[in-house]
């Protein structure tokens, strides 16, 4: 069986990543291609779209969002994700089991006795008829049942109804607090009833492969891959890691030689790069982790050079500021980062006529 090392897995990962060189290309594409993007916050989709796509301008995301063909939406472990409406409506059904777990694990004690379909039912009544914070839902929840947490109320609904949040929230330059209404009534359709996560698993694997049953659970927040990884095996390729474990791929999906040269690439905050497996090391390594994933769940931006996490940047005070992780850059790629770094700045501060580029 062929044994990927590191440096093979790091250059297919590029490659569906749409990071070894721009593409041209509608954003609505690439959001379906990665099977959408993390989107904590505001402005990462947008740098994340501008770092893989030929002359992508940020108007191109917003109009998606405000004319209904993007929505941010609780997905792939539980986190905010920007996907299209196409994909909002048919991964919702798929990946509801972890959304459930996922509460009852969290809040399950604080949810003892409470029939949640009830809960379900009229929190969806209240997001239908009106725009709602979460928190402003979970304090008119309280009212019905006082006994149990406005938080852990607010969150029953979040994990039980398909809420999404509505523009101006994730549109750039604009902003403001995230309301929600419910995916069925915003987008005027109703979700997909196909549960079976066989055609995730095989979009995951063209974006993100090739992969193992653990990487493919971490990225999704399923379980029981395993079952449906072997129901699909006869159609996969099989190869290995330097460690003997299987990883899986879709037919006809990119392995360019290990030795394509990767140009640097400025990531945003939550990339899904980062986030995308169990075993990590075919982008950053341990010690980088500990550095790139804060302990109050941040994952912070990042630099690659040669195809792996070199890097942190920031804007500050209107300036780039980079900073090294590791052993110091060599003089070339110290260049390479200022040149990317002067255009992300083009990018994200498009009237600023003095660029500028620190190093921490």
């Amino acid at each position: 069986m062929t044994v990927l090392d590191r440096r093979a897995l790091n250059r297919a990962l590029l490659a569906r990543q749409l990071l070894l060189e721009r593409r041209p290309g509608s954003a609505s594409a690439v959001l379906e291609h990665l099977v959408g993007m993390q989107a904590q916050a505001q402005e990462p989709p947008y740098i994340g779209l501008w770092t893989r796509l030929a002359g992508f301008a940020a108007e191109e995301l917003a109009e998606l969002i405000r004319g209904r063909e993007a929505v941010r939406i609780a997905l792939m472990r539980g986190t905010i994700h920007l996907v299209t409406a196409r994909d909002c409506l048919a991964l919702r059904p798929v990946l509801q089991s972890g959304l459930d777990r996922q509460l009852t694990s969290t809040f399950g004690r604080r949810l003892d006795g409470l029939d949640l379909d009830e809960v379900s039912a009229y929190g969806r009544k209240l997001t239908d008829a009106e725009r709602l914070t979460l928190g402003g839902l979970g304090a008119l929840l309280a009212e019905r049942w006082p006994q149990y947490e406005p938080f852990a109320l607010a969150n029953v609904i979040r994990a039980r109804v398909p809420l999404v949040q509505l523009p101006p929230r994730g549109v750039w330059g604009e902003g403001g607090l995230a309301v929600h209404g419910t995916a069925e009534t915003w987008l005027g359709r109703p979700l997909e009833t196909d549960t079976a996560p066989d055609t995730l698993v095989r979009r995951y694997l063209a974006a993100f492969g090739p992969a193992t049953v653990k990487d493919i659970q971490a990225w999704s927040g399923l379980t029981r891959i395993g079952a449906v990884v072997k129901r699909l095996r006869p159609g996969l390729r099989v190869f290995q890691d330097e460690n003997g474990s299987d990883l899986y791929d879709v037919p006809d999906a990119p392995l360019p030689d290990p030795s394509t040269r990767a140009p640097v690439r400025f990531l945003p905050e939550f990339d899904n790069i980062l986030l995308a497996h169990a075993d990590r090391s075919r982008i950053l390594t341990e010690e980088q982790r500990r550095l790139v994933f804060t302990r109050n769940g941040l994952i912070r931006s990042t630099v690659l050079v040669d195809g792996f996490v070199r890097a942190l940047w920031r804007i500050e005070d209107g300036a780039l500021v980079v900073e090294p992780l590791g052993r110091p850059l060599a003089r070339r790629d110290r260049a390479a980062v200022e040149r990317e770094g002067r255009a992300l700045l083009a990018f994200v501060a498009p009237h600023r006529t003095d660029p500028e580029i620190r190093w921490a």
